[in-house]
């Protein structure tokens, strides 16, 4: 055999021992244990610690599998706040890990933090993937075998999540607005975990401003007609009903028309008209006159949110106008909830709720206008969320398309698996060439987490979700 050599290039992340010379020639060196490996990466003395993965080292004869904690306080606050998940569509599995998280805070702030009280609210926005978190996976070998003894790893209960209440799009059919089964919808409703949301015109028409906040409105003159209709100037000072708005509208749109202010042109009411029509043709059921059993105003039901809730208000099959008047609705609901704006004692109000948001890049990317008010909204819970209690868990496919001022104010950044062009970019370049060549391999269940408690990043995996799933389509 011929003679080799190995030679290895260490960046030293720890000395617990003072001794700060290069390892001379000759000396014996080991792999480093369980301890030894927590105490170099910083994860032996974790403060509120709230499981977010495990670490895999070495090769299988060497193998060793250690659990990885944040200090919650960094993730959800006091300290830090907010999360971001970016990843290639399928096989990052961003909704996964967002899931399993939360999972981990659900279970662990009921069992440690019982002076706080903590709350989610998250938006189905993909076929059914959050329609079930309160069932127990089929069993099988994968769920055995993989999952299972990863969440004893972990120190987590093999248990879906609690107080889950699921609420869709209002349709008499239910099947035109949900991909939910019908069957499993009705079910969830005769249980009392499930309701039908409408947006009543008496009590919802302030928030008309919602449907063209990723409209560009350079003139601001969508800004002006929301406005103008908004404080009930003209006749649209009579309006009852969303028919009547859209009629009121239509006849603004007619040339000649008059009862308008004088700096808003024909063209710009017939624009308005447009994309309100639009919205408001495809969702009628959802846009009514009042509430009856089962439905439910999704404002009235946010405060009225309570420590453990899970909210899961399916959106999915929406159109994107729509999805962003129903996202904007709740966000303001939550911020008012905060505010203390709302009749409820202070002390009944959970201290801190989550808000889970896939395909960010929708509300808050670098092209929508700047004008956008559900992009305010995120920028107002990014930067002052953490004092308030509101905490945002959001993901999307590309980290660089995102608003600087909302990942800038992220504790926490997960990376999934992408590309070598989204790696080249400025968001990047505080990333070492190793990791960055790891991102555009990782293998689905795999992350690269960048927290204020580490001293590096860490290439952690996490376990497929426990509670049920279904094939989209």
């Amino acid at each position: 055999e011929r003679i080799g050599m190995n030679y290895v290039k260490a960046k030293v992340v720890g000395n617990n021992k003072s001794i700060y010379i290069p390892v001379t020639d000759g000396s014996l060196v080991s792999l480093a244990n369980e301890m030894e490996i927590k105490e170099a990466l910083g994860l032996d003395k974790i403060d509120n610690p709230l499981p977010c993965g495990y670490i895999e080292m070495y090769e299988e004869k060497d193998k060793i599998t250690i659990p990885v904690h944040f200090n919650s306080h960094f993730l959800i606050g006091p300290e830090g706040a907010h999360l971001n998940i970016s990843g290639i569509s399928g096989l990052a599995a961003k909704t996964s890990y967002a899931m399993f998280l939360m999972k981990a805070i659900q279970e662990m702030y009921h069992k440690f933090h019982k002076k706080e009280s903590l709350a989610f609210v998250m938006l189905n926005v993909k076929g059914r993937d959050l329609l079930a978190i309160d069932e127990l996976a089929d069993k099988n070998k994968e769920l055995e075998n993989d999952v299972f003894p990863v969440y004893d790893l972990l120190g987590l209960a093999k248990k879906p999540f609690d107080n889950v209440k699921y609420f869709y799009p209002y349709s008499k059919e239910i099947y035109p607005t949900t991909h939910a089964s019908v069957n499993d919808v009705k079910s969830q409703i005769s249980r009392g975990k499930a309701f039908q949301f409408k947006y009543i015109f008496e009590h919802d028409y302030d928030n008309i401003d919602l449907l063209f906040a990723n409209i560009d409105d350079p003139q601001e003159t969508m800004e002006s007609i929301v406005n103008y209709i908004s404080t009930r100037q003209g006749k649209f000072a009579n309006i009852t009903n969303w028919e009547e708005l859209k009629q009121e509208l239509l006849n603004h749109t007619k040339a000649g028309a008059k009862d308008t202010e004088k700096n808003i042109t024909v063209a710009s009411w017939r624009k308005f008209y447009r994309l309100f029509n639009k919205a408001y043709e495809k969702n009628k059921s959802l846009f009514a006159n009042r509430c009856v059993d089962n439905e439910v105003r999704m404002k009235e039901v946010i405060s009225q949110i309570s420590k453990n809730d899970v909210f899961v208000i399916d959106i999915a099959k929406l159109d994107e106008e729509t999805q962003g008047f129903v996202f904007g609705d709740v966000m303001r609901a939550i911020y008012d909830l905060k505010l203390g704006t709302t009749e409820r004692n202070e002390k009944d109000i959970p201290s801190r709720i989550i808000i889970f948001i896939d395909e960010l890049n929708k509300y808050a990317s670098k092209d929508v206008p700047k004008s956008s008010p559900i992009l305010k909204q995120i920028l107002d819970i990014s930067e002052r969320g953490r004092s308030l209690g509101i905490i945002l868990f959001a993901a999307e496919q590309f980290k660089s398309d995102i608003h600087d001022r909302v990942k800038g104010n992220c504790a926490t950044h997960a990376y999934g698996r992408t590309n070598v062009i989204e790696v080249s970019k400025h968001d990047y370049q505080f990333v070492p060439s190793v990791y960055k060549s790891m991102l555009t391999r990782l293998k689905q269940g795999e992350y690269i987490i960048q927290n204020p408690i580490f001293r590096s990043l860490l290439n952690i995996k996490f376990p497929k979700p426990i509670y049920k799933q279904y094939k989209n389509g």
